[in-house]
């Protein structure tokens, strides 16, 4: 029974990659992207959602079901690194601002947005 609780107190520890992804289309130079606490679980989450038809971006929805996935990449922009301090839990703000910066990015290469 001690393992069991050393397990779950090893998995709380555990922290999740950060960043931002996105998610290109390969027909069109269009792109969502989104910061997330969660990269992996975000990644996957949304690529399930997609699948099933019940992603909330109605455009980027309508795209995925005419085109499939392999009409698209789903790629890692930049992983955020957590501080040295352990105290910090909340990097909403760094998470927004990284997402701020590489929209930027993005559209002075030309790129379109799905919208939010």
């Amino acid at each position: 029974m001690d393992r069991k609780k050393e397990l779950k107190e090893q998995y709380k520890m555990m922290k999740p990659d950060m960043g931002i992804f996105m998610i290109k289309s390969k027909f069109k130079n269009k792109c969502y992207i989104e910061s997330t606490k969660n990269l992996k679980g975000t990644i996957n989450s949304t690529e399930f959602r997609l699948k099933f038809g019940s992603y909330p971006n109605s455009e980027l929805q309508k795209e995925w079901n005419e085109y499939g996935k392999d009409g698209f990449t789903i790629e890692i922009l930049e992983k955020l690194e957590y501080d040295k301090d352990e105290a910090k839990t909340d990097y909403s703000e760094e998470l927004e601002i990284l997402e701020m910066e590489w929209k930027e990015k993005l559209l002075k290469q030309g790129m379109e947005f799905y919208s939010k």
